[in-house]
């Protein structure tokens, strides 16, 4: 005679995920790693970018062909006048703030 015992219908084994649970469960998992990565991709900037796929690429929209000028003289002259009279209120306000120094 042949005795036979078995060990998946027990009480005490372990439970057994059904096979869509197993799925959302590895989808799951699959995206927190994608997260992840791109959390460290944006907390640490200075590691730089290594090209995984074939298909991505980028484009420089500041140097090509068609692109406009940076910034005539007249604009920049006005940008610094800008930046002179922001600079002065700052110190303005800073003496305003602080008049013991």
């Amino acid at each position: 005679t042949l005795f036979g015992r078995t060990y998946f219908n027990r009480y005490s084994a372990p439970e057994t995920e059904e096979d869509e649970f197993a799925d959302e469960r590895a989808e799951i998992l699959a995206e927190a790693a994608a997260f992840k990565k791109s959390a460290v991709a944006y907390l640490h900037p200075e590691v730089g970018v290594c090209l995984e796929d074939a298909n991505l690429f980028g484009r420089n929209y500041f140097e090509r062909a068609s692109a406009p000028d940076v910034e005539n003289m007249e604009e920049a002259k006005e940008r610094a006048k800008i930046l002179a009279e922001a600079a002065a209120l700052k110190q303005l306000a800073s003496d305003y703030m602080h008049p013991e120094v």
